[in-house]
């Protein structure tokens, strides 16, 4: 970023993913068998212990494994990274407001999609001829699809820059000159000094890592369920599509949902409502793993295998915690930040970007080495994976019950001081405005989105000019006082 411009930055960061998408797919899958070590891979499994099945099959197909790493990193750098710097350098704070989510919603109808296209590229094996490798034939199109969509974000991007941040008609740069905050930096040992210091900031900390551990758990459990269920590749992809179309709807009713959770119930029983879905889904996704003799009726009944109800009970826990993430875990979390002074709010979100952030992507993976290979396979590790899962969701409840109580006294306290203020507001309002005005009354705020109240002092009869006066919103503080005179008998502000 110190070297190049920010449209280059991005070139150069999408560019790679979409060479090496386009190459995975025209040369290294057709080429695997001479890029696999295959032989020293079975060398090193005749010589190592059964433990470390897992490192010796990255090795052996290490060009599936950069695939699945940058396909992971493509979410994260291409979404979070390159989408968001972008819509967030562009956007002003009112329009991200009505604009946000709408891209939230347009990010899950395109996982309805692109999960009807997997599903429509694998069932196509039926109809190839004999000799075509079924896989191949979906990878290509697939991996076709990914580079056409690259190459577009790249000339959508370009066409941003050339034609729309340039027209002023579109596009106003923010002239206001503020100062940047600057990010804390934190070291590892300064983070967890920091969390240790403040209860608030340590239980949004355990909330972030506590669900990176468990859906990590249940998630690789799971996966190696489907392998088992569907050995071949285009079944596999087939149910992968079927997967995230579901993922996406679901999320597209929970998003629209939230509103009024979030109205109806408060910030801690949407909060609750992420763990509370995992423990239920996950528990029982366990148990039919450990306990499958006890759900031989229903599988009898059904006519289905205990391993397909594990598939199943699997996707559903895995679509329901996706859609309760994005739809209530994300906005609490950001909501959960708002009542912290200036202070607090940069150091708490470095010590959480550093520690748990970073511990809650990377410490179920680590936990579930460790026992693979101290007891050398996955299976003989679940029933440990289970009481670790049920651990990490117990404590992810007592610290939202805590965080809960904090922050509904902190809304209290900023509320009464936003009254406070409205209150010495008003009163120097009284003061102001001219004399036979109307009584008080009140109108919804537009800086809170109706939480809090504005009030206005009205024209009447003895003022027929349509003097009046604005004060600050009791909640947020609202527009602050603005005396306006001269407003017309048909404004709808006079009576």
């Amino acid at each position: 970023s110190n070297i190049l411009s920010p449209e280059n930055l991005f070139y150069a960061t999408i560019a790679p993913f979409i060479a090496f998408f386009g190459l995975f797919a025209s040369v290294f899958y057709p080429a695997k068998d001479w890029l696999h070590p295959t032989a020293s891979a079975d060398w090193l499994a005749s010589v190592l212990p059964a433990g470390f099945a897992g490192p010796i099959a990255i090795y052996r197909n290490w060009t599936y494994a950069a695939f699945y790493v940058l396909s992971e990193l493509w979410g994260s750098v291409v979404l979070s990274l390159l989408f968001w710097g972008f819509a967030n350098e562009i956007t002003k704070v009112e329009e991200a407001k009505s604009f946000y989510p709408l891209f939230g919603l347009g990010a899950n109808v395109a996982l309805v999609v692109s999960g009807r296209v997997v599903k429509y590229l694998s069932s196509v094996r039926d109809t190839l001829p004999a000799g075509v490798d079924p896989w191949g034939y979906s990878l290509n199109a697939l991996m076709g699809l990914v580079v056409f969509g690259g190459l577009c974000i790249m000339g959508v991007y370009w066409a941003m820059n050339r034609f729309v941040l340039t027209d002023p008609r579109c596009y106003t740069k923010n002239k206001e000159k503020t100062q940047k905050k600057k990010k804390a930096k934190m070291s590892v040992g300064e983070s967890f000094k920091y969390l240790a210091s403040s209860r608030y900031v340590r239980n949004l900390a355990i909330l972030v890592m506590a669900y990176g551990v468990s859906i990590n758990l249940v998630e690789v459990t799971w996966k190696s369920k489907i392998k088992a269920a569907f050995p071949n590749p285009n079944q596999y992809s087939s149910f992968m599509g079927d997967f995230s179309t579901l993922t996406g709807v679901c999320t597209l009713g929970m998003m629209l949902l939230s509103r009024v959770i979030f109205q109806r119930f408060g910030w801690s029983i949407a909060a609750m409502i992420t763990p509370a879905v995992l423990m239920v889904t996950g528990l029982s996704f366990f148990s039919l793993i450990l306990f499958p003799s006890a759900f031989a009726p229903l599988t009898q009944i059904f006519s289905i295998t205990p391993l397909m109800v594990a598939v199943y009970m699997g996707a559903a826990q895995n679509i329901l915690s996706k859609a309760t993430k994005y739809s209530l875990f994300d906005p609490t979390k950001e909501m959960a930040y708002i009542p912290l002074d200036a202070e607090t709010k940069v150091k708490g979100k470095a010590a959480i970007d550093v520690v748990a952030a970073r511990m809650g992507k990377s410490g179920g993976a680590f936990l579930q080495q460790i026992l693979i290979v101290s007891l050398g396979s996955l299976a003989a590790s679940t029933p440990i994976l289970a009481a670790v899962f049920c651990g990490v969701i117990g404590a992810w409840m007592v610290a939202t019950n805590q965080l809960g109580q904090d922050f509904n006294k902190a809304e209290k306290e900023r509320a009464l001081v936003a009254a406070e203020k409205a209150e010495k507001a008003l009163k120097v309002a009284s003061v102001k405005v001219s004399t036979g005005l109307k009584a008080i009354s009140e109108d919804r705020c537009p800086q809170c989105a109706g939480v809090g109240k504005v009030f206005r002092l009205e024209a009447s009869a003895a003022a027929p000019t349509g003097n009046y006066i604005e004060t600050a919103c009791q909640v947020c503080g609202g527009t602050g006082l603005n005396l306006k005179t001269g407003v017309n008998a048909a404004s709808p502000l006079a009576s």
